[in-house]
C-alpha cells in the first residue's frame, strides 16, 4: 500500500469529490465532522454549532445536520456539502442521508461523486441499506469506493470482526460492477484511523483514511472522448453590431471542438462546419471541456434548445424507444401505462411506461422479471415509448448523456432516475409515438 501511495502521488493534486453513504447511525455524519475537525478546516464561529445544548459537549455530527429536524431526530435529511482542503488536495463532501426513506437524495449525491465511502456499523455488519447504497454507486459507475468498518471502538478493535464484514461485502460485490475497492476501520467519534494512524489498530497496516483520499486518483477528464453539446440556448441579438449572428449556447460536456470542424445536429441528422466559436465573450480557436461555449456554423439551419451538436465520426444515439435502469423516487408507484416527462440533457419529452422488466432484490440482486410496478426506493429496468427522439449515449460513455430524470407531468415533481446501460442501444428507430 506504501508503495501505491507512491506512485500515485504525482495525482494527488487536484479536486475530489466525495460522499459518504450508509445505513442510518453509522456514522457518516460524525466522520465527516471528525475529518473537518482533526484537519483543523473548522472555523471558530462553525464550532460553537457542534456543541451540544444538551450536555455542553462537541457534538461531530451536528457539522453536518444543520436543519432543525435533523438534530432533533438526529439522522441526515438532505444532502450536506462541505468544502475543505489539504496541502495536498482540494475536497468537496456530500454527506447522503442513510434512512431509507432519502435514498433518493443519495441518489442526487452520488451523480457527481469521483469516490463514495460507505460507513458499515462494526457491530451490525453488512445490511440492506448498505448493499443499497453500494448498488446505487455500482450503477452510477463511481470509480472509487471506501469501505469504512466504523465504531471499532465498540468491538475492542477486533481483527476478526473487519476480515468477517470484509469477507461478506467481497461475496456481496461478486455480483455489482466494483472499481477500485478499499477496506479500513476505523472508529469516527474517538478519530481512530481518520486523520491520522491509531495504536488501537496495530494489526492495520494501511494508510488512515485522509492519507488514502489525499493520494486516490482523480478519474480522467471528459476531453478525451467524442465532442457532445446540448443547445441550451439560441443567441439572436438583432442589433446593429449582431445583425446577422446567430450562435448556439451550451456546455461542452465531452471532447473538444475547433474552428473548422465538421459536426453533426442530432436528432435531425444535418451536417455543417464550426465557423466561429466563442467563451466568456471572447472568441477563441479551439475549446474542450468542460467548457460552457457559443457556436457559429456556417449554414443556417434549424437547431433549437434540446438538440446536441456531436462529432461527425462518432455521433451519439437517437431513438424513440428507451430502456433503462431506473431508481424509483416518489411515492406513487411507477405503474404501466403511466405518463410522463422525461429529461435528458436540455430536451424534455413526454414518455410512457411501456413495461416494467425487472425489479432487484437488493439483498439478493436477483432480477424478477414481470413486475407490474415500482415503488418508492425500488430499482428496476423500465421500457418507455418517447413521443419524440432523444438524444443519448450509454451512461459508461457519456453520463451526462446517459442518465436522465423522469417528471411526473401532474405535479411537476421528480418521480425517478434513469442511467442507460450499453444494452440499452440495439440501433436507431425514428418512429413517433402519439402521447
Amino acid at each position: 500500500m506504501e508503495n501505491w501511495l507512491q506512485a500515485e502521488n504525482s495525482q494527488s493534486n487536484g479536486l475530489l469529490r466525495f460522499l459518504t453513504a450508509g445505513s442510518v447511525d453509522d456514522g457518516k455524519s460524525t466522520l465527516i465532522g471528525r475529518l473537518l475537525y482533526d484537519s483543523k478546516s473548522i472555523f471558530e464561529d462553525q464550532l460553537e454549532t457542534l456543541i451540544d445544548t444538551s450536555n455542553g459537549e462537541v457534538n461531530l455530527a451536528n457539522l453536518m445536520d444543520g436543519l432543525k429536524a435533523e438534530r432533533e431526530q438526529g439522522i441526515t435529511i438532505d444532502v450536506a456539502y462541505r468544502y475543505f482542503a489539504t496541502p495536498k488536495r482540494k475536497f468537496i463532501i456530500a454527506d447522503a442521508p442513510g434512512h431509507v426513506q432519502y435514498t433518493r437524495n443519495m441518489v442526487t449525491a452520488a451523480s457527481s461523486a469521483s469516490l463514495a465511502i460507505v460507513l458499515i456499523d462494526a457491530r451490525k455488519g453488512v445490511i440492506e441499506q448498505t448493499r443499497r447504497h453500494s448498488f446505487i454507486a455500482s450503477l452510477l459507475r463511481i470509480p472509487n469506493i471506501i469501505i469504512c468498518i466504523n465504531k471499532m471502538d465498540l468491538v475492542d478493535y477486533s481483527q476478526e470482526v473487519f476480515e468477517k464484514i470484509k469477507d461478506d461485502y467481497l461475496n456481496f460485490c461478486e455480483k455489482i460492477w466494483v472499481g477500485n475497492l478499499w477496506f479500513v476501520p476505523i472508529s469516527a467519534l474517538k478519530g481512530d484511523q481518520v486523520v491520522s494512524r491509531s495504536g488501537n489498530l496495530p494489526w492495520f497496516e494501511g494508510p488512515c483514511l485522509l492519507e488514502y483520499l489525499e493520494q486516490v486518483p482523480v478519474p480522467v477528464s471528459n476531453k478525451s472522448l467524442d465532442a457532445r453539446m446540448p443547445v441550451q440556448y439560441v443567441i439572436r441579438p438583432r442589433d446593429d453590431n449582431y445583425h446577422d449572428f446567430r450562435g448556439y449556447a451550451g456546455r461542452l460536456v465531452s471532447g473538444k471542438l475547433a474552428v473548422g470542424d465538421e459536426i453533426e445536429v442530432l436528432p435531425s441528422g444535418k451536417k455543417s462546419k464550426i465557423k466561429q466559436l466563442f467563451w466568456a465573450n471572447t472568441e477563441v480557436r479551439e475549446v474542450e471541456s468542460p467548457m460552457a461555449v457559443t457556436v457559429c456554423i456556417e449554414d443556417q439551419l434549424d437547431i433549437s434548445r434540446g438538440d446536441v451538436l456531436s462529432s461527425i465520426g462518432a455521433p451519439a444515439n437517437v431513438l424513440t424507444e428507451l430502456s433503462a435502469n431506473v431508481c424509483w423516487m416518489s411515492d406513487e408507484p411507477c405503474w404501466v401505462n403511466g405518463k410522463y416527462l422525461i429529461k435528458l440533457g436540455t430536451r424534455t419529452v413526454k414518455a410512457i411506461v411501456k413495461s416494467v422488466d425487472s425489479k432487484v432484490d437488493i439483498n439478493t440482486l436477483e432480477q424478477a422479471g414481470g413486475s407490474p410496478e415500482l415503488r418508492l426506493n425500488d430499482i428496476g429496468r423500465v421500457s418507455f415509448k418517447l413521443s419524440a427522439p432523444l438524444v443519448f449515449d450509454s451512461f459508461s460513455k457519456h453520463q451526462d448523456l446517459g442518465s436522465f430524470i423522469i417528471i411526473d407531468e401532474v405535479n411537476n415533481a421528480t418521480a425517478g432516475a434513469g442511467i442507460i446501460s450499453d444494452g440499452s442501444i440495439t440501433g436507431e428507430n425514428l418512429e413517433s409515438y402519439a402521447i
